[in-house]
């Protein structure tokens, strides 16, 4: 799962990566959030081209978009399968610019939120997918979903999925939806090297969309729902009764 993600890099520090043909201003952004404008880079055209779109895809069968759930996520190991995403992975494959994202732990009733990133900085590459919906009435709206895969070891004590990350070597092949086949593509989608991510727990303000600011990333440990001591939490053993006979008389006594 991937709810939540940051892009605060620079647009040069972006385009320097990605190496799209624009030169787009964007501001730094700390709690990007489903249903909001997120940068992705595509290829066309004969080169790659920074687009935005919003985060949730909708397929282009889909009638009516407001009755539809929107995909923030898709599964890599379904994506060839899924009709949702059947179209998307042989001809709509994306970039997702990032620098870490959240993930959510439950500790008992409550949620610990985990920023996750790079311990060196190092911009990240989603992959991603991504489809246009034309409305009845009129009218485009470029869509996107982040992929995601099983958990690498430092995310299982989190969750059990993360975003599919690729390397910087592999944005080619990913992008190339002329010669590379879906089915070679999603053999790039693989779990995180252990060492690539850092996960640091930090503060519930990060839950709010309205928080969008660099303290999200700053350590905060939400305390431990209280456990009921071994008095309370051990039933006592019942009494028996008062003329109850202190021989068993060949049977087992149950309480």
């Amino acid at each position: 799962m991937c709810g939540r993600y940051s892009l605060s890099a620079s647009p040069e520090e972006v385009k320097a990566l990605f190496d799209y043909v624009e030169q787009p201003n964007f501001p730094p952004r700390y709690n990007i959030a489903p249903t909001q404008p997120i940068a992705l880079v595509k290829h066309g055209n004969g080169g790659r081209h920074f687009g935005l779109a919003r985060w949730g895809l909708v397929p282009s069968w889909v009638k009516d978009p407001a009755s539809f759930t929107l995909l923030l996520n898709a599964r890599a190991e379904t994506l060839e399968q899924k009709p949702s995403f059947r179209a998307a992975v042989r001809h709509r494959r994306c970039l997702i610019p990032a620098n870490g994202f959240y993930e959510w732990q439950r500790k008992g009733a409550a949620k610990q939120p985990y920023w996750v990133a790079p311990a060196d900085g190092r911009l990240l590459a989603f992959a991603g997918l991504w489809e246009t919906y034309s409305h009845p009435e009129g009218g485009d709206i470029d869509t996107a979903a982040v992929i995601t895969v099983e958990a690498n070891s430092t995310m299982k004590p989190i969750h059990h999925r993360m975003p599919a990350i690729l390397a910087s070597e592999q944005f080619s092949d990913w992008l190339n939806t002329g010669t590379i086949m879906a089915r070679d593509a999603v053999k790039l989608l693989q779990p995180a090297d252990n060492d690539l991510l850092v996960a640091t727990p930090v503060s519930t303000r990060v839950n709010s969309v309205a928080n969008d600011d660099p303290s999200l990333w700053d350590r905060e440990v939400i305390p431990m729902p209280a456990q009921p001591t071994r008095e309370a939490a051990e039933p006592k053993p019942r009494k028996k009764a008062a003329n109850s006979s202190s021989k068993d008389n060949g049977q087992m006594d149950l309480f």
